[in-house]
């Protein structure tokens, strides 16, 4: 084993569900748009949104708008996209002590740290401003790959930054969008992470309850 690919959301901060709700039904507001239709078309155009396909976030903010009927003027774009860009900018500064100790002694133990993410437009703009990319090597961003988890091209896009073969690598993950599995049928080591949600309470395979358990349960590479 040579590199350590690492999931986001859920795994090195928190998913913020509960926060992603309130935020969802203020900008349900500022649209001028039904709550439960918004909901809806939300959920219905996540891959889409994951891989970029409306474009930037006020597009895809008037795209799932339109959906539901309604037609929300620029102003009132901007303003519920600023109410996503700081939820964005939240979670992602919300990483714990231990996690970031954690990734300083995988770097110190010479792992080769990636980061791969199921990832919208607005969340990709803030992923600079937050406290992780010091400790890694490479991203791998479903909006800048174009494929989501569990689709191959995305870890290996990830893979081929870092010069290694997926059997090289250990891939952690809460579970979500049915990365582990998607990480092991390349040949990766998956483990899953259950610190911040349990998101796939039917894998099987190794399980840590917190981030900060991994560099002893992993050691230094091989």
């Amino acid at each position: 084993m040579k590199a350590l690919l690492v999931d986001l959301f859920s795994t090195l901060v928190p998913g913020g569900d509960a926060e992603r709700e309130v935020v969802n039904q203020a900008m349900c507001e500022v649209l001028g748009v039904d709550a439960e239709a918004f909901t809806r078309e939300f959920a219905a155009t996540s891959y889409e949104r994951f891989i970029g396909a409306y474009g930037d976030l006020p597009s895809t903010l008037r795209v799932i708008a339109r959906r539901t009927g309604a037609d929300p003027s620029d102003k009132q774009v901007l303003d519920a996209t600023a109410m996503r860009r700081d939820l964005s900018r939240r979670l992602l500064s919300a990483a714990p002590a231990g996690t970031l100790a954690a990734l300083e002694a995988l770097r110190s133990a010479d792992w080769r740290l990636g980061l791969v993410s199921n990832i919208t437009s607005e969340t990709q703009l803030q992923w600079a401003h937050s406290p992780l990319p010091p400790y890694f090597e490479t991203t791998a961003f479903s909006a800048e790959v174009g494929a989501a988890k569990p689709e191959p091209k995305i870890y290996l896009a990830a893979c081929n930054a870092l010069e290694v073969e997926p059997t090289d690598c250990i891939y952690i993950g809460d579970g979500n969008d049915k990365e582990l599995p998607g990480a092991a049928a390349l040949g990766m080591h998956a483990i899953r992470t259950t610190e911040h949600s349990d998101s796939d309470p039917t894998w099987t395979g190794p399980t840590v309850r917190s981030f900060t358990e991994l560099p002893s349960l992993i050691g230094a590479p091989a």
